[in-house]
């Protein structure tokens, strides 16, 4: 299926940064890297591959805002769309020369999630999403999330809370629960990645608490076009203001859900 002049957009800007972040990535010894925060690094390549993103965003689609993890929020004289970017999700990997990082793009019209692109640069995985179009790697594949029904049966994804942020606890209780009763837990150190592949049927599901928009956005629209379900921990469709995620197919985000609800209390 032919990309749409939106993604084709998208992927020339994923593509772009990912060969900045790619020539970086193989010099990482050589990066400069300040610290934000206990565990969380920021580096040169990332703030080259979002410099990168906003400006040919910025051409190819004049006047849209942007949600970034590094810039912040800027307002765009189009009101009615705003690109939701984290130009490195997986920095710690990315550091540690651990090839699990990617680059998340999201638009965001009206409110409303419509396509995503998330690229991985080393791998060379492109995923590819459009609202009504499906979801699509490397532009031949056609993503469907994975078909299971017995939970017991699952490989399911998630992010252990680091030292510095919230929620151990919580984590622990829902980790003990989910671990007695799935066949693997995984965690990749990517929240664009774990979506990404639950979208693609690699992983049967995902949960996750501390997120960011640009962590999330992109990977909502695949996971979505790939036949999925996604909504928060308490089941609404507030993913990007309360920072949590649930994705998996009907079945399993029900039992994945119920399972976490239990755990915590909720």
């Amino acid at each position: 299926m032919a990309a749409s002049p939106l993604i084709n957009v998208m992927v020339a800007a994923a593509r772009k940064a990912g060969r900045s972040l790619n020539r970086d990535f193989g010099e990482v010894e050589n990066l400069q890297v300040s610290v934000k925060g206990p565990a969380n690094f920021v580096s040169a390549a990332d703030l080259r591959a979002e410099e990168i993103i906003y400006n040919e965003l910025s051409k190819a689609r004049e006047g849209y805002g942007f949600l970034m993890e590094e810039r912040g929020l800027v307002e765009g004289a189009d009101k009615s769309h705003r690109w939701i970017v984290d130009p490195l999700d997986g920095t710690t990997n990315f550091l540690h020369g651990i090839p699990l990082f990617a680059i998340s793009i999201g638009l965001e019209r009206e409110g409303e999630l419509v396509a995503g692109v998330i690229y991985n640069p080393v791998l060379d995985e492109l995923y590819t999403a459009e609202k009504g179009k499906g979801a699509f790697l490397n532009d031949r594949r056609r993503l469907r999330v994975a078909g299971r029904r017995d939970i017991g049966e699952c490989v399911i994804a998630t992010g252990i809370p680091h030292r510095g942020r919230p929620q151990h606890e919580i984590f622990r209780k829902e980790l003990r629960a989910v671990m007695d009763t799935v066949a693997g837990i995984r965690r990749t150190g990517s929240a664009a990645i774990d979506l990404a592949w639950t979208a693609s049927g690699r992983f049967d599901g995902l949960w996750e608490r501390n997120l960011k928009p640009w962590d999330m956005a992109a990977g909502i629209v695949l996971v979505r076009e790939a036949g999925g379900k996604t909504s928060d921990l308490d089941g609404d469709d507030a993913m990007l203001e309360k920072g949590n995620i649930v994705a998996a197919n009907s079945d399993i985000k029900k039992s994945l859900l119920a399972m976490l609800t239990v755990a915590t209390g909720a």
